[in-house]
């Protein structure tokens, strides 16, 4: 009986040494592991409290809606903002701007972030949440949290040199007047000092319900018929004289394509046979306009009399879906997008940076606002107009639909 009294102890204190063992393993990161994994656990301990986060705590999850003009550049930044921080996780979801509006506006998407190509779909969502729902998913100018920009890049005419050269017959600059007159005569290119085997004016432009450089487009000839650098009123749009010039000049569309990569491809494939003269982006005319040289004549960047920004703004709704947690991480987000080091990579993408600071021309020999200067592209751009309000691209967008149409 004693012995198996004595077998029962010796049992129970061993028991109790190995239970003791396990307890002080665990503490120390565990027996028989590289003690370097102790050491790395503790940084990022340290790291997390310096940071004020628990690494254990899971991340923050934000999104940003975006224009998918920006979108190499912006999946380049989302690189190096997981590697600076892994306690938030940006989802990025990539819309043409005019999709991306609606698409909050019937909270189809409630996005931390909306960033689309320029402030005049910023202006559009503002004014249209306001009339739907009485209250505003814009922060005003002035406050923590009002839109900034990210990138820009203005609107251009991308010609065949030899096209172009009939148009600047009348000025040192493309008009909407003068390719007005062009497409609207029967007579086609010879009307404006073309070539009689030239045929009709060969206009491209996206459809300007479904791309937002198509009502960058729709704009700038508004203005141009009133003389106007900003200020376009929704009286404006009634006119019967001005509403002919639209129609007029949208008789030289062929076809309304819905993205405008689209059609600058389809103008390098396939030379004056298609498009004659086409209104980009002048990122887009940057990352294509080379492999355009020596297939169809010169291909060439032509800056109009008034041209527009694509300011590419980036706002943090203020939605109800949008908690303080993720306001604080979009708001680090921001901060990086706007970066020196983040900014000076725009250059690459063909974008001039947001931040006035970062200069465009560098002694980099592929800087592309150097290297692509014997193809019209210029540091100096002309005036810039105003964007409109909300309401203005509203019935701008309303008109076109009834008197045009996609095609």
């Amino acid at each position: 009986m004693k012995a198996k009294l004595a077998i029962v102890a010796v049992f129970l204190v061993a028991l109790v040494v190995v239970v003791v063992f396990t307890l002080r393993e665990r503490e120390q990161g565990g027996a028989g592991k590289d003690p370097s994994a102790g050491a790395a656990a503790g940084s990022a301990t340290l790291l997390a409290s310096a940071k004020g986060k628990d690494p254990a705590a899971p991340a923050v999850t934000i999104s940003m809606l975006y224009g998918t003009e920006k979108k190499d550049w912006v999946e380049d930044a989302a690189v190096s903002f997981a590697r600076e921080h892994p306690e938030i996780r940006v989802t990025l979801i990539g819309k043409g701007s005019l999709e991306g509006e609606q698409a909050i506006l019937d909270e189809k998407e409630k996005p931390t972030l909306f960033s689309p190509a320029d402030s005049m779909i910023m202006n559009l969502l503002e004014s249209d949440w306001q009339t739907k729902n009485k209250s505003n998913l814009v922060a005003p100018t002035g406050s923590e949290d009002a839109p900034q920009t990210l990138v820009i890049t203005p609107l251009v005419f991308v010609a065949w040199e030899d096209r172009a050269n009939a148009l600047l017959k009348s000025g040192n600059t493309i008009s909407w007047h003068t390719i007005h007159k062009a497409v609207q005569s029967p007579q086609g290119w010879p009307t404006v000092g073309g070539k009689a085997d030239w045929g009709f004016v060969k206009l491209g432009h996206t459809d300007p319900t479904r791309s937002n450089s198509g009502v960058q487009a729709l704009y700038l000839m508004s203005l141009e018929f009133y003389g106007k650098t900003g200020g376009l009123e929704v009286g404006d749009l009634l006119k019967p004289n001005y509403q002919s010039f639209v129609k007029d000049i949208e008789k030289g569309v062929q076809k309304f394509e819905s993205s405008t990569g689209t059609f600058m491809t389809d103008m390098v494939r396939f030379g004056p046979s298609k498009y004659d003269i086409s209104v980009v982006y002048e990122n887009l005319a940057i990352a294509q306009i080379e492999n355009a040289q020596g297939r169809w004549g010169n291909l060439k960047v032509y800056y109009p009399g008034i041209t527009l920004w694509s300011d590419h703004p980036v706002a943090l709704l203020q939605g109800d879906w949008v908690t303080s947690e993720q306001k604080q991480a979009a708001r680090t987000w921001i901060a990086h997008l706007r970066s020196r080091a983040v900014q000076e990579k725009a250059l690459a993408y063909g974008f001039r940076p947001g931040d006035p600071s970062v200069a465009i021309k560098t002694g980099d020999a592929q800087n592309p606002f150097t290297k692509m200067a014997p193809f019209g592209i210029r540091v100096d751009i002309p005036p810039v107009a105003r964007a409109p309000e909300g309401t203005v691209v509203r019935n701008l967008l309303t008109f076109w639909t009834r008197s045009v149409g996609p095609r």
